[in-house]
């Protein structure tokens, strides 16, 4: 994308404050995606087996949020709606078969925004839906595409579409080793504009293979499976049931016997792709901007691995939707900063703006947590809304999560007293209330579908 000079841009769309008038005076940021990253980190302790140090220390260092939520449980429309602060009901970008420039504006993205207001910007790896979607503006990007072998160990690819299998290579061959290396040779850069550094892990995304030394860290025999209930589709709506899928990915995994196999693999690409994020870590505590550095780490969604007989993320419950969100900012977050409020990804565009001294776009559809980066228990009233599909939202608050489909089917669940969404209270009238009181929250309006890829659009289901 052709960039205009900088003060064409900044008269054909706002002036910026005289507060972020010298650029050299604004932070730094450190923007890390993670793809496929679920909520099994030691610091919100899902999963008792996750090895994740790097990350956990990072919480340790700033604010960490144990209800962080996804736009959308899939990659291209959550990457999407995070980088244009504009959730899927405004755009019409809801799966990953849409393309999502005929409705986002590029000059709208936050790498735009900053490129706009004098940074920087550099880009490597999975930011967009892939490597080579480059979205917006950058002033350099690296791909960090490498090839990759099968250890003589691995039985085969796995079990259907469930993908893992232990990898010959070394770290150093990894696509993932080779982006942060490139993001640390730009922290060691000197300029007097400050950057916005972009740095997008593919891992723990499938197929679930990482070198076979970090499969050795999580002996089979030892793996704890996730929580299950082979009942627990009963109560839903059939949206719900179809969501889930159960007669597939699951059913394949119980009857082949790997469940264990599987579960082994992801924690072992999660502690793969903790250790790439530590080497960035480092890189930035010895490089000159380790102290005017904002960092930013997230996964765009969540991921389920059997709970309610789900694989993959393509739905609505906690263990899709839930993400890892840390934040550090000098001067702004105290070390040990847990935050138990509700926050989803459309947050993260303005309290970055806010944090870098930039004005807020008029089009962003959510608001700056930075109230909470100050004080991680300050009062917040906004649930976390997340959307797969047309019409299919759900919202979460710190106590329930509801769910609406397209085709009016509901789910209600309590979440102090049940918290693996095991009992859906949706049609029980005691509800109706707090039915209500969150259904406000749904989104007012929803964007029409994006063009589908041919041959890729979602089935119709017969009413």
């Amino acid at each position: 994308m052709k960039r205009l000079p900088l003060a064409v841009l900044i008269a054909l769309t706002f002036s910026l404050p005289a507060a972020a008038a010298e650029a050299a005076d604004r932070p730094n940021v450190l923007f890390i995606a993670i793809d496929d990253m679920n909520h099994w980190v030691g610091h919100l302790g899902r999963h008792p087996q996750s090895q994740t140090p790097c990350i956990d220390a990072l919480a340790s260092q700033g604010v960490a949020f144990s209800r962080a939520y996804c736009l959308a449980p899939a990659c291209n429309p959550a990457r999407a709606a995070l980088m244009s602060g504009q959730r899927p009901s405004s755009t019409g970008c809801y799966r990953n078969a849409q393309n999502w420039r005929p409705g986002i504006d590029e000059a709208r993205l936050l790498n735009s925004h900053f490129a706009r207001a004098g940074y920087r910007v550099y880009g490597a790896g999975k930011i967009y839906h892939g490597a080579g979607d480059r979205g917006g503006e950058w002033d350099d990007y690296f791909p960090g595409k490498a090839e990759t072998q099968r250890h003589p160990d691995a039985k085969n690819d796995g079990v259907g579409g469930i993908r893992f299998y232990p990898l010959a290579n070394s770290d150093e061959e990894m696509p993932d080793y080779q982006v942060v290396s490139y993001g640390i040779k730009k922290l060691q850069e000197k300029s007097d504009k400050p950057f916005f550094l972009a740095i997008g892990l593919v891992k723990p995304h499938m197929p679930f293979s990482v070198p076979k030394k970090w499969f050795d860290r999580f002996p089979l025999e030892s793996i704890q499976l996730p929580p299950h209930r082979a009942d627990d589709l009963l109560d839903l709506p059939p949206a719900g049931r179809r969501m889930a899928g159960a007669e597939g990915d699951h059913a394949q995994m119980v009857a082949s016997g790997r469940w264990k196999e599987a579960v082994q693999a992801y924690l072992a690409t999660i502690a793969f792709a903790d250790a790439q994020v530590g080497r960035l870590l480092d890189g930035l505590e010895k490089s000159p901007h380790r102290d005017n550095t904002i960092v930013c780490l997230w996964s765009d969604h969540g991921w389920s691995l059997g709970e309610k007989s789900h694989w993959r993320k393509f739905a609505l419950w906690e263990e899709p939707t839930r993400t890892v969100l840390v934040w550090k900012a000098p001067g702004v977050t105290s070390p040990g900063g847990l935050c138990g409020r509700t926050v989803d990804h459309s947050s993260i565009y303005p309290t970055l703006c806010e944090l870098a001294g930039l004005p807020l776009p008029e089009h962003l559809d959510g608001v700056s947590a930075v109230p909470l980066l100050k004080d991680p228990q300050a009062a917040w009233s906004t649930p976390a809304v997340t959307t797969f599909g047309f019409q299919n939202h759900t919202v979460r608050s710190e106590g329930w999560r509801y769910i609406r489909y397209e085709d009016g089917g509901e789910e209600l669940y309590d979440e102090t007293a049940d918290p693996l969404e095991y009992v859906n209270l949706a049609e029980r009238p005691e509800h109706a209330a707090r039915k209500a009181e969150l259904a406000r929250w749904l989104p007012a309006s929803n964007a029409e579908n994006l063009p589908f890829a041919a041959g890729k659009e979602p089935k119709k289901r017969k009413k």
